[in-house]
């Protein structure tokens, strides 16, 4: 009998080898995909430009930064503080005996025109309102408020030294007479012209007051006044 096959038509003996071919080739298929590159014909048109915008921010690269606002304005403060530390002269006593032989010297008259310290008065001077008051050291306490009121209320500030920083404490000298008025102001301890200009001018515009007494009689009276000018 024949066989129906021949050996060379048996394709189980090829299979290897036509494996191999097909990994080959879709090994090759798939390098070539991987490397394959298109063209195009010519560079893409982006299209025409119509408009120019310009930032403003841009343009104005050295702006200056606003300028800081003003300093709010300076609070004055004015203290008054009354000087009560005198030195009291000592009193001399001498004995008021004497002899019937001994001749007796006539005490000159008093001298008007002495300026007395306001501890060797009996009643100071009385600022206008005070009057009412019943005992001496209510008035004499009044004096000293309403002297520092009407300074405060008065004083203005001079505004080159609030520009300059001025301040401290100026001490006034001032006369109160037996007639009541105001006289012989003067600076004892300066700190600047301007303050001391200013406090010249408020302590001469003192109303005239009641003068003080000794013994009955009107008598000129000196009186230091501190200011303390002060900003705040």
């Amino acid at each position: 009998m024949n066989p129906r096959k021949t050996d060379k038509a048996d394709l189980e003996k090829k299979k290897g080898l036509y494996l191999q071919i097909g990994i080959v080739l879709a090994l090759s298929m798939v390098w070539m995909a991987f490397e394959w590159k298109t063209f195009e014909s010519g560079p893409s048109s982006l299209g025409t430009l119509d408009n120019v915008v310009i930032d403003d921010d841009m343009i104005a690269t050295n702006r200056k930064p606003p300028p800081p606002p003003p300093p709010p304005p300076a609070v004055i403060e004015i203290i008054n503080i009354v000087d009560d530390k005198v030195e009291i002269d000592e009193i001399q006593l001498e004995s008021t005996e004497f002899d019937d032989d001994e001749d007796i010297e006539l005490i000159d008259e008093i001298d008007d025109d002495e300026i007395y310290n306001f501890v060797n008065v009996e009643s100071r001077p009385i600022f206008p309102g005070c009057e009412n008051l019943s005992t001496e050291e209510e008035r004499s306490n009044c004096f000293a408020l309403e002297t520092q009121r009407f300074v405060l209320r008065n004083f203005e500030f001079p505004e080159m030294a609030i520009q300059m920083g001025i301040q401290g404490k100026v001490w006034v000298e001032f006369v109160v007479d037996k007639s009541g008025l105001v006289t012989g102001v003067a600076i004892v301890r300066g700190v600047d012209k301007l303050l001391d200009d200013e406090s010249l001018r408020v302590v001469k515009k003192l109303p005239r007051m009641k003068p003080a007494k000794v013994g009955g009689r009107s008598v000129s009276m000196r009186y230091s006044l501190p200011i303390n000018a002060r900003l705040q």
